[in-house]
Formats: structure tokens, sequence, C-alpha cells
């Protein structure tokens, strides 16, 4: 019989191992098969080259000269096909690290140089929830996050990144209005105050030495991207973060209006489980934002 294709390579894998054990039945334990699926698979493979590869006896099973030219020659490239496999799926598998951020820090701090991570790892996939303001746990969710807190929360791998520093900005229209008013600007102009910080104004003055300003009015916004968003459109003045602000100065859509800083007692810390620390993509993760955020 004249061979027009080559065999499937799952016939040619299970003569190899019949071959190389000599019994059906062993080579069925190997592949988690019946001992008729082997033969049947075997059956097959002679048929599809017209030769006998073995001699079937009462209670074993032999070679044929062709059987053993075949698996002298098959089961090497078998072998190297399956090595060359693996290296291929081992350099292209994937791994995931979910991660919870505060989400001003995630679009100010983390996304922007989040190029940087991946160019590292590319074999890296990366999940992020940013969905809490002001996250103080561990999400079970998560295998790194950045907290926000006065301490280092307990059971966690804690790393001290920075601490949390409001300063006061706005627009430069009004920047210039304030350096034309004076301190009594906090009579003139609105104060943008995120609503989880309702005291940020008074205790800023307080730090800075200042008498606490009765403001004309108060602007209450639910997240620090509004309140740096309403500062930038000229709505009052803003106190927010100034580690997390950078690209709003160097594109000149903020300035400072003041020097003075108002020093919470939040730090952040990027923390992660003792049990998830040894992963290397957790690592790798860690190590990456350990160099990027404490330069800030």
């Amino acid at each position: 019989m004249r061979i027009t294709r080559s065999p499937p390579l799952r016939l040619l894998r299970v003569f190899c191992v019949a071959a190389r054990q000599l019994s059906f039945k062993g080579a069925a334990e190997t592949l988690h098969l019946t001992p008729s699926a082997v033969s049947h698979q075997v059956l097959d493979l002679e048929e599809h080259m017209g030769v006998k590869l073995f001699v079937r006896k009462p209670r074993s099973i032999d070679l044929t000269p062709a059987g053993k030219q075949l698996f002298r020659e098959v089961e090497p490239l078998l072998l190297q096909l399956e090595e060359t496999i693996a290296r291929v799926a081992q350099q292209v598998r994937r791994s995931t690290v979910r991660l919870s951020l505060p989400p001003f820090f995630a679009s100010e701090l983390f996304v922007p140089r989040l190029t940087s991570l991946l160019d590292l790892r590319p074999d890296l996939d990366i999940q992020i929830d940013s969905s809490n303001p002001r996250p103080q746990e561990h999400p079970s969710a998560s295998d790194v996050s950045i907290l926000l807190a006065s301490e280092p929360p307990p059971g966690l791998r804690s790393h001290f990144l920075f601490r949390l520093e409001l300063a006061a900005v706005a627009s430069p229209s009004v920047a210039q209005q304030i350096d034309e008013i004076g301190p009594s600007i906090f009579a003139e102009m609105p104060l943008i105050v995120q609503r989880a910080r309702p005291e940020s104004w008074r205790d800023w003055a307080l730090q800075a030495g200042f008498k606490v300003p009765e403001p004309k009015q108060v602007v209450e916004l639910d997240t620090m991207f509004a309140v740096a968003r309403a500062a930038e459109r000229g709505v009052g003045i803003a106190l927010v973060p100034w580690a997390l602000l950078d690209a709003w100065f160097e594109d000149g859509d903020l300035v400072r209006v003041s020097p003075a800083m108002l020093a919470t007692e939040d730090r952040y810390y990027l923390t992660v489980r003792p049990e998830d620390e040894a992963r290397p993509e957790v690592q790798a993760v860690v190590q990456w934002a350990l160099r990027e955020f404490r330069k800030v």
C-alpha cells in the first residue's frame, strides 16, 4: 500500500510507548487508555503504513524489523517535538497579577508608569481594581495592593511608600487673582474639598499658622480626581495630594498658591500577603513598584 500522507502524531505516540514497553497493557496504563484502545490505534497505524509493526504472541508482543526501524527513528523526533512544545509554551505562558489601588493613585501614578512594567515583564497580565477611594484593607481577591492608612496593616508584608501631603492649588487664572487679592482670597473664593476629608482646610490652616478661614463657599466632591478637575476648571482653590499631581503641574493645568502643606496622618503602603510574596510574578510587581513609587 502506498503511503500518501504521514500518520497522525497520536498514533505514532501510542506506537512508541507500546514499543518501548513491549506491552499494550503497559502502554495503556501510561497513556490512560484501555489495552483495547491501544491495540486498535496500533492497528490503525499499521493499516495506514501498510506494514506490520508488532508480532503478536499469546502473552507478549515483539517488534518486527519494520517496527524496530520506525521506533528507532521516530522516538527521538517525538521527544524533540515534545521538548520544543514545552519550551515554547513556557516562554509564552502568561501570569496574572491582580492589584487593588486607590483610584487617584492608579490614574495619576500607576497607569502613567505602567508601560515600564509591561516592557519589563511581557509575560504578565495586569488586573487593576480601583473602585475603593480609600482602601485600608488588603482585598482577598488581590495579590498586591496600595493601602492608605495611618500605620502598616497587621498580618501583611507592608512597604512604606510615602506620606500623603495636601497642597493648596488652583488654575493659573485663579492663582493670578490670589496674587492680586492676598490672604483674603479664602473669603472670596470657593474652597474645594474631598468628601472623605471635610476638615482638611481647617487642618491645613492650623498647620500653616493661619487663622482658620471662613470660606465664602465650600464645594464638596466625592473623588480626588473630581477635586483636581474642579480646581483645573477654575471653580476655586483645592487641597490635593502633592505627590500625585506631577503631570498636572508640568502641563500648567494647576499651580500651587501657597508653600504651606498639610501633612496628614495617612501613608501609602504597598502590601502583599506573606504566602503570595514568594510568587515570581508578584515579586516582580512589588520590586518594580518600590523602585517607581519610593522616589515620589
